[in-house]
């Protein structure tokens, strides 16, 4: 097979990076974390933790297959699909126990009185919303993720360029590409779940459920492809 330029392959790289994120499987998962959210600086965080974690999957199993010259066999992949569907269908499961908990976005009401200088002592109603770190959750659920479909990339790129280090720099270069991608889906998707929506309580369970429910769901449907289809 003919190879291409290296700068057209690098560009390449940046592209099916960016293209890669809006996987209908990486959606999902990352929807359904940043649905617990409601700023968007926190959701952003969120997606450039799973682009991380995304790519640092492949990059380990590029250096393990380019640079060590290990073979991973094909079918060994398809169990790693099969792991992400489970992932998918745990991440959903749990993000609509914590809703059903009423715990979803860890929201407390509550009344108190304050005295203002001058003024007499009056009722305010307060909205705390206590933080949740769930940035290592999105880099762990990024790891699970890369290593879907990552073989079938390094042995393209095994293909179209010789140099191992140019192989690496390929592979860094779409694991940005998936970092921009992932972030700004995060960033995109966290906004029917912000705080303006909080007392639209119907709506919110609407999109949660939704959300949390076509995840469970896409998660059956890829543990079948690859296990049993």
């Amino acid at each position: 097979m003919e190879q291409l330029p290296l700068v057209i392959l690098l560009l390449y790289a940046l592209y099916e990076g960016l293209i890669h994120a809006f996987e209908a499987d990486h959606i999902l998962a990352v929807t359904t974390i940043v649905s617990q959210r409601t700023r968007l600086l926190p959701a952003i965080k969120d997606g450039i933790f799973w682009g991380l974690g995304h790519t640092s999957t492949i990059f380990l199993v590029g250096i393990i297959m380019m640079v060590f010259k290990v073979h991973i066999p094909d079918g060994t992949f398809s169990y790693f699909e099969a792991t992400v569907g489970l992932m998918l269908i745990i991440v959903a499961s749990y993000r609509l126990f914590l809703f059903l908990r009423d715990e979803q976005t860890s929201i407390s009401f509550h009344k108190h009185k304050h005295e203002h200088a001058g003024e007499n002592k009056h009722l305010h109603t307060h909205i705390h919303l206590k933080g949740q770190n769930l940035h290592k959750a999105s880099y762990g659920i990024g790891i699970v993720h890369g290593l879907a479909g990552s073989g079938t990339l390094v042995v393209l790129i095994m293909t179209q360029i010789e140099s191992v280090a140019n192989s690496v720099l390929y592979l860094v270069i779409f694991g940005l590409g998936s970092i921009v991608g992932m972030t700004c889906i995060a960033g995109i998707f966290s906004v029917p779940f912000s705080k303006k929506l909080i007392g639209a309580k119907m709506l919110r369970t609407i999109l949660v459920i939704v959300s949390s429910g076509l995840c469970f769901v896409y998660g059956c449907y890829v543990i079948y492809e690859n296990l049993v289809g």
